[in-house]
């Protein structure tokens, strides 16, 4: 049986879903295939119940400063159980609203592995889709190295690990990006002894260096061991436990675990939907797409994990609003993926847009810096939110390079300087803009005023 449509969207994620709304609203007959469940991994396995279990951790962490609050209670006990359970719930609720959305859309839903026929058909089970237009939005999947291969057992992945309702006694956690941090901190305050590896120096590698210390300090004094800068890591599974082992300043060390979490980066899902017989480019692990999305056969987009770095859901959407708006004609406007801000959801939490001042010093860039804790802050020391910093990186031209937050509500606050980089605002503007006081946001533009020695409250 044959269906034809004007677009069909392979994967449902945050950026296929998107993709196919945005291509529904410009009058598309729109087709979307997911094989598991609505809203791809981010809705189902990663962002949002990952952020729903650091809830319960940040909520752990929260009751101890209750008493300094007037607030006197006990804490009877930690259910780890209960929160996995609570986070599988949430996601199953806004999975079902990603399906409404489709329904509301007007956008046909075929569950089931699409695997291309041809540049102009896809098959879904004994459904035949023809397409003008395909988008490609199937995600990514775990990397894995020799000695660092999941298992699904004891050495477990991101995915695994947002569904254990056990938790182990010991974990030992290799690679400190986002999700190795992330559940660093949701395991260690519901009791689980927590030990990170890193081949680089610090925590979140890829962040400004003043941020990683700051979060490597917060997490000493939680009690989760670190063990940064070291070499040739492997890990083992041996049935009753695992071993992993490296070089730590040069020699050999063995550390023994109940279980493993490998955390060592993602590469693009290509196979079982046959990119090969269709000849789409990749490049280094990813579909090659141009800054309209598109593949080398102009018919074909691809965005999301799937095309390649930044893997993050929010530029994913966005990358399916700029392929939708191609593919139907429209003249949208090309992503500056430093414009795209990157945020991890532990606590004290750490968000950033544009350049780190390492960047800016390795390229020979001027730029001035400001930098204030949130210590000095009037509404975060009323709120015992005390924990962090604003930075902001400023060049000779009142151009905001790049911007650091750590703290409580870091995710929240980096809106504002995303937009401001958008719009290629100065240094001036920002000046001029009033903002609310007492609040944490106000430390936004004290910071700029600061980075030009004109700060009023530090």
């Amino acid at each position: 049986m044959s269906k034809k449509f004007d677009v069909v969207v392979l994967g449902a994620g945050p950026g296929g879903y998107v993709a196919a709304i945005r291509a529904a609203q410009l009058g598309q007959k729109v087709a979307i295939i997911e094989k598991e469940h609505m809203g791809g991994v981010c809705l189902n396995k990663g962002c949002i119940p990952t952020k729903a279990v650091l809830k319960s951790a940040h909520s752990v962490h929260e009751i101890a400063d209750f008493k300094d609050l007037g607030i006197n209670v006990d804490l009877k006990g930690l259910d780890g159980a209960q929160a996995v359970k609570r986070a599988t719930k949430i996601s199953q609720k806004i999975s079902k609203g990603v399906e409404f959305l489709m329904k509301k859309n007007k956008i046909e839903i075929f569950m089931g592995e699409g695997q291309f026929a041809n540049k102009t058909s896809i098959k879904v089970g004994k459904e035949t889709l023809e397409f003008k237009y395909c988008i490609i939005a199937t995600g990514a999947k775990y990397k894995s190295f020799p000695g660092l291969e999941h298992d699904g057992k004891r050495l477990i992945g991101a995915w695994e690990a947002v569904k254990m309702e056990k938790l182990p006694k010991s974990i030992g956690i290799i690679g400190a990006g986002a999700i190795g941090v992330e559940f660093a901190y949701f395991w260690n305050a519901f009791g689980v002894d927590v030990h990170i590896f890193e081949l680089q120096k610090n925590l979140l590698p890829i962040e400004d260096t003043d941020s990683s210390k700051e979060v490597e300090r917060a997490y000493k004094k939680y009690g989760i061991k670190l063990s940064l800068g070291v070499e040739k890591i492997t890990a083992k599974n041996n049935g009753k436990n695992v071993t992993i082992s490296m070089l730590e300043k040069g020699k050999p060390v063995d550390y023994k675990f109940e279980m493993g979490l490998i955390a060592v980066g993602m590469t693009g899902v290509l196979e079982g939907f046959n990119l090969d017989k269709i000849g789409v480019k990749t490049d280094r692990g990813f579909i090659a797409v141009n800054e309209m999305y598109q593949t080398n056969i102009s018919n074909i987009y691809a965005i999301g994990d799937v095309a390649g770095p930044p893997l993050l859901a929010h530029a994913a959407s966005h990358e399916g609003v700029v392929a939708a708006e191609h593919l139907a004609g429209k003249k949208p406007h090309a992503i500056d993926k430093m414009n795209i801000p990157g945020c991890t959801y532990c606590q004290p939490q750490v968000a950033s847009v544009g350049y780190t001042e390492r960047a800016l010093k390795e390229q020979g860039v001027k730029y001035s810096v400001g930098k204030l804790p949130f210590m000095a802050n009037g509404k975060a020391v009323a709120s015992n939110e005390t924990a962090g910093f604003v930075k902001t990186l400023m060049g000779e031209h009142g151009e905001m390079l790049g911007a650091h937050i750590v703290g409580t509500q870091a995710t929240e606050l980096i809106h504002e300087y995303t937009l401001f980089r958008q719009m290629e605002g100065i240094d001036e503007e920002i000046f001029a803009t009033v903002h609310p006081h007492p609040t944490l946001g106000e430390f936004l533009s004290e910071s700029v005023m600061a980075a030009k020695n004109r700060a009023l409250n530090f």
